[in-house]
């Protein structure tokens, strides 16, 4: 079914790594996922074929967000669910759960990916869509699954497709970041241990996180505070990158203390229209712009 984006992918692997719904469907099958990424990525698979509902508003951090009862319901009436999974949805966990158990399908895309970095040697890294051939994958599992639920949909084919899209997104990332040498200015400092991915698919490293782990939910402490500091000092790094769905009052006073930039990604949530990341595609292309000028 992939035999055309795999032959792609063999190509890349030659090159170093350096809340809105759709119009109803035809065939009246509803999907529901977590995210505004998700979201994008199964609307590219279903086109037209199924309905897209996506639980979170543009801008809402995934790792906090609850849903409300009619999203329940919604959930609970629909054909699948695509969360992240990897605990992403904190604050979803116990409601997917709870439709899983009552015979709904659920697909946690993330626990299906065969490469996961960890954090800190513990639990999976839950950002995998910071790397878009991890996103290749992760459309021959939301296929697979589509071809389980409604057998000869066609989604293989505009799977392929979209997938061929995401290969040349990767190839695009890795021109616009090869300006930075293999040797100097690759260091990234982040609001967040969201960037891991990304950093390891384009040869970069993570050398400082404001907030440690994977969520957004724990508190920095003091000395992680002097810690970051202290890394801004001893790197010469001039740029802390946060996130839209993040405030950022507490790393814009470390920044403000050793005088480096702040600026803002798309990592948890696409952005509105105009932002220059409406879509996955476009989100990854405007991070990558933003991080290569951080690194110059």
């Amino acid at each position: 079914m992939m035999q055309r984006v795999l032959s792609l992918l063999l190509v890349v692997a030659l090159v170093p790594a350096c809340g809105s719904a759709s119009e109803p469907a035809d065939d009246g099958l509803v999907v529901v996922t977590t995210t505004t990424i998700l979201g994008d990525i199964v609307s590219n698979i279903v086109g037209d074929r199924a309905s897209v509902e996506v639980l979170l508003p543009i801008g809402v951090d995934p790792h906090e967000f609850r849903a409300s009862a009619q999203q329940v319901a919604l959930m609970e009436s629909s054909d699948l669910v695509v969360a992240n999974g990897l605990g992403l949805e904190q604050g979803l966990e116990d409601i997917l759960g709870s439709v899983q158990s009552d015979g709904q399908s659920v697909l946690r895309v993330g626990e299906q990916l065969s490469t996961l970095r960890r954090i800190d040697d513990g639990p999976a890294d839950p950002h995998v869509w910071m790397d878009p051939l991890q996103m290749v994958e992760a459309t021959s599992v939301i296929v697979a699954e589509l071809d389980r639920i409604l057998p000869g949909g066609g989604w293989g084919d505009r799977g392929d497709d979209y997938a061929a899209d995401l290969v040349a997104l990767d190839l695009e990332i890795i021109e616009l970041l090869g300006g930075s040498s293999a040797d100097s200015g690759r260091a990234l400092v982040t609001n967040h241990d969201s960037l891991g991915y990304f950093a390891a698919r384009y040869r970069l490293e993570v050398v400082g996180v404001l907030i440690q782990g994977g969520s957004t939910l724990a508190e920095p402490s003091s000395s992680d505070l002097a810690d970051l500091v202290a890394i801004l000092r001893q790197t010469g790094v001039s740029v802390i990158f946060a996130e839209t769905t993040e405030p950022t009052a507490l790393v814009e006073s470390v920044a403000a203390e050793v005088e480096v930039s702040v600026v803002e990604l798309f990592i948890g949530s696409l952005g509105g229209p105009g932002s220059g990341a409406a879509t996955y595609i476009e989100m990854l292309r405007t991070d990558a712009t933003l991080i290569a000028a951080g690194l110059a």
